[in-house]
């Protein structure tokens, strides 16, 4: 039997919490990732968590937890039980469901990269608002990217409201940090064209053909894409807007642009979409 934690000033709580800040994940090399959806995910694609902090009071269903909890400890994770305070104190979310592991960063580097004959890839440029990254991370998973690459990224990929915003997604497809500097030439050794999203294009981002090799790149969601990327890019597009806004939200245009690829991706028959779901009347994650 292991004895809960029951104070908020236990060394393993306050370290936990400190992970909030990316300075000291950084120096820690650690993450938090908070639910049960999420945790599973990662799981479910080879993350090893180092703790996991639960309290049972908070869990959902009770149907599922002890099973996440069980599959945490045979991977060689520290099982932390808490009272409801001890984890309200650690959990970020308003709604916590009683489940967060610690565990590594999982943030890679281009080089570690493997991708397919026909990659669709995701350039994220100084995205600034995490939960825009995060959303973005789901969408790419729901288009089949190959991989989401963070350019010079003013936001940290293991912030725990990106992990939250993308649903788990951030540990289903590559995810690597990099520059510009550094990104654009590797692009080119690999005849990967530059696709740059403006709406300054003249070209609509349905009238360009998305079935091949391509970088789909966006920038900051004040500013843009920098000149590095515009000057560098082989193909511009834009998505067309008919209202008073001149621009979308960054992930929103993300969205639209994974959408058309995969839509032609399907139609030209490089792609078999998955059979639908069955219906039950309500979701099937927690």
């Amino acid at each position: 039997m292991i004895t809960p934690l029951t104070s908020l000033a236990n060394p393993r709580v306050k370290a936990a919490v400190k992970l909030r800040q990316r300075s000291h994940r950084d120096d820690a090399g650690l993450m938090l990732v908070e639910g049960y959806r999420e945790i599973r995910r990662a799981l479910d694609h080879a993350y090893r968590p180092a703790q996991l902090f639960y309290c049972e009071e908070l869990w959902l269903k009770h149907e599922h937890e002890p099973a996440l909890v069980e599959r945490c400890r045979a991977l060689g994770a520290h099982l932390f039980p808490c009272s409801r305070a001890v984890f309200e104190k650690l959990a970020y979310r308003e709604r916590p469901d009683g489940l967060l592991a610690v565990g590594p960063q999982i943030a890679k580097r281009l080089g570690d990269l493997a991708l397919p004959p026909n990659p669709l890839l995701l350039i994220c440029e100084a995205i600034e608002k995490p939960g825009n990254l995060g959303t973005i991370l789901r969408s790419a998973d729901a288009a089949g990217a190959a991989a989401v690459i963070v350019c010079d990224p003013c936001t940290d990929i293991h912030n725990p409201n990106v992990v939250r915003a993308s649903t788990g997604t951030l540990f289903t497809l590559p995810v690597a940090q990099t520059t510009a500097p550094e990104l654009l030439p590797w692009l080119r050794e690999r005849r990967i064209p530059i696709l740059a999203a403006t709406p300054h294009a003249e070209k609509l981002h349905f009238q360009q053909d998305l079935t091949g090799p391509v970088a789909l790149c966006l920038g900051s969601e004040q500013y843009g894409l920098t000149e590095a990327f515009m000057d560098g890019a082989d193909l511009r597009v834009r998505i067309p807007m008919l209202g008073v806004a001149d621009s979308l939200n960054v992930s929103a245009a993300a969205t639209i642009l994974l959408s058309e690829a995969l839509r032609q991706r399907i139609q030209t028959g490089a792609l078999t979409p998955p059979p639908p779901e069955p219906w039950h009347g309500h979701t099937h994650d927690q």
